[in-house]
């Protein structure tokens, strides 16, 4: 039984993490997390407060030097091993996605694939060239870049894609030489935790991660008061986003911010329905839609709207809901009960404002049908605002260029997709929408381990991804090197 929890009365108790211990708060304080497809208790974890934050900047900022001045091929060869833990706890993390986050068998296991690739991505990145040389005018003197560590980096992560996004967090602020605080969702505590895991049976020297999962309003201010946090990388909603930018700004500390989404995905005449229709399907369905890139707007021109709109509810209505460990069903639960009222209220001002409801918009419990409406406006709240659940907004354009406007008319700009055999119009799109990313003949659902993921507008702030993720967070230093005696002018 690993250390970071034990079994009481049957119920698993899990720890924090602070400094490579695991530990119980000063207070002794616990949450429970629940299971939201049985509504049961999972798990009791640890609350950190005030103190256990201090103490995880404390561990991190006194060991980051010492890691960072450790030869590649020996930090290399941690991460690589983490991907042996990875795969050897493969199982248990999946099933812990599956209980905690309502998340289905597929997607769970998506986000543990996807982390192995991450893994080698950050070790590769380790070796990559970080500076440049450059020719200067002094003669006889020439410079050159190199990049080095912050220091202290805090990540807030989201219960959505709860491993996978906060992994992402930790693995390049770590290949960057960083070390690293990291606050789990509320919602997904456990999940946190387990990162924690991997790193500690792959020998990560102590101190460099720390998992606290607590009280978001405790943890934060303590974070952004403590000089040595020199960076909060955040995944979340836009509101709360918006609000960490202002208290980093105080301490001129960086940060990176991947918000929420209202992404289009546009169907032209030329498209083939069958496959605009199952490529639709899949980006907003994934994950009951709790996904900030999910294409909760659909616009289709007209000579294949009626068509489109009948196959797309045809699909809808026959996707399995239910428990997400059966293999066969396709959406779970939602993580908040509270959100299917946030959807039945813009349903029905969609509704009331004349748009069509082709099917769903039922819900029981935490789970909320697929539901898809037609003839969907710009004066209807849904056209604007995150839904972040099972439901999409089918609109009708003339043409790519309305079809343009109307993707663009939006606070948001995260992802956006393009469905036509025309490159040339495809092209014109691309360069046109006001988002961070454009999938050509694809839905708006996609991301890699070096990609620069991110967005624009409401949507966020900074990229996370690869060599752009170890350029956020690492400080850029000009060195200057003169052969030969400079003469002065005086």
């Amino acid at each position: 039984m690993p250390a970071s929890f034990e079994m009481i009365n049957e119920v698993p108790h899990y720890n924090l993490y602070i400094g490579g211990q695991w530990t119980r708060s000063s207070r002794n304080d616990s949450t429970e997390s629940m299971n939201p497809a049985t509504g049961e208790l999972f798990a009791r974890v640890q609350q950190a407060g005030a103190a256990e934050t201090e103490k995880a900047i404390t561990a991190a900022h006194t060991s980051y030097k010492a890691w960072f001045a450790t030869p590649i091929s020996a930090r290399e060869s941690i991460f690589l091993k983490a991907a042996d833990v990875l795969a050897a706890k493969a199982q248990d993390i999946t099933d812990v996605l599956i209980a905690e986050s309502g998340s289905v068998a597929g997607k769970a296991g998506f986000e543990v694939g996807y982390c192995f690739d991450l893994l080698r991505t950050a070790a590769a990145e380790m070796r990559r060239s970080p500076g440049e040389t450059m020719p200067l005018t002094a003669p006889g003197q020439f410079g050159f870049t190199i990049r080095q560590p912050l220091g202290v980096i805090a990540g807030i992560a989201p219960f959505n894609a709860p491993f996978l996004l906060a992994m992402k967090k930790v693995v390049m602020a770590l290949a960057a030489g960083n070390g690293f605080v990291l606050k789990p969702s509320e919602l997904t505590p456990v999940t946190g935790l387990k990162i924690a895991e991997v790193f500690d049976e792959a020998g990560l020297p102590p101190g460099l991660l720390s998992v606290i999962p607590g009280p978001a309003a405790e943890i934060g201010k303590t974070l952004f008061a403590d000089p040595r946090v020199r960076m909060i990388t955040f995944t979340g909603s836009t509101g709360t986003g918006r609000h960490l930018a202002v208290e980093a700004a105080k301490t001129l500390k960086r940060f990176t911010l991947e918000m929420g989404g209202k992404s289009p995905l546009i169907v032209l005449g030329d498209a083939d329905v069958d496959y605009a229709v199952k490529a639709a399907a899949f980006g907003i369905f994934f994950h009951q839609g709790q996904v900030c890139m999910a294409n909760s707007r659909i616009l289709v021109e007209e000579p294949i709207f009626d068509a489109f709109c009948e196959r797309f509810a045809a699909v809808a209505g026959s996707l399995k809901v239910g428990d997400p460990r059966d293999p066969d069903t396709v959406i779970g639960p939602l993580i908040r009960g509270t959100q299917c009222a946030v959807i039945d209220g813009h349903v029905e001002d969609a509704v009331a404002k004349g748009a069509r409801l082709m099917c769903g918009a039922t819900h029981k419990d935490q789970y909320y049908w697929p539901t898809v409406l037609s003839g969907v406006t710009p004066d209807m709240r849904i056209f604007h605002e995150e839904s972040f659940g099972p439901v999409t907004s089918i609109i009708k354009v003339k043409d790519h260029e309305e079809a343009l406007e109307l993707a663009n008319a939006t606070d948001y700009g995260l992802s956006s997709g393009v469905i036509t055999n025309d490159m040339q119009k495809a092209l014109d799109l691309a360069f046109g929408l006001e988002a961070g990313m454009v999938h050509l003949n694809d839905c708006t659902v996609s991301d890699e381990p070096h990609v620069p993921f991110g967005g624009v507008k409401n949507s966020g702030y900074g990229r996370e991804g690869g060599r752009f993720s170890m350029e956020e967070m690492t400080e850029l230093k000009w060195i200057t090197m003169q052969r030969g005696q400079r003469a002065f002018p005086i």
